[in-house]
């Protein structure tokens, strides 16, 4: 499983971007990556210094179309840490 394959997009939210201004940026990833695997992703597509990797794994929400339920599909989402030292990530610049 290459790096990319690890981090599906970003997770750009009101909470993910009061964040950003301390480097801590939110990802969702597919749901069988671990920790490690997620720091290694980032530090190769972006090359920064990760310092820590927070992951949640959450339910798809019941939603109803109709008479219909159904739910959204399940995700895991990875909040990653850079070191003090590290550059920002130039896509999140633009953002905060």
């Amino acid at each position: 499983m290459t790096a990319y394959d690890i981090i599906i997009e970003p997770i750009l939210s009101e909470k993910s971007y009061d964040g950003i201004p301390s480097k801590k940026y939110t990802f969702k990833v597919v749901k069988s990556a671990t920790k490690t695997q997620v720091k290694a992703a980032v530090e190769q597509i972006f090359g920064v210094k990760v310092a820590k990797v927070n992951t949640a794994n959450y339910d798809g929400k019941l939603k109803r179309m109709g008479r219909n339920e159904g739910r959204r599909s399940a995700f895991k989402k990875a909040i990653v840490t850079l070191t003090d030292e590290s550059k920002a990530i130039e896509f999140f610049e633009s953002l905060a």
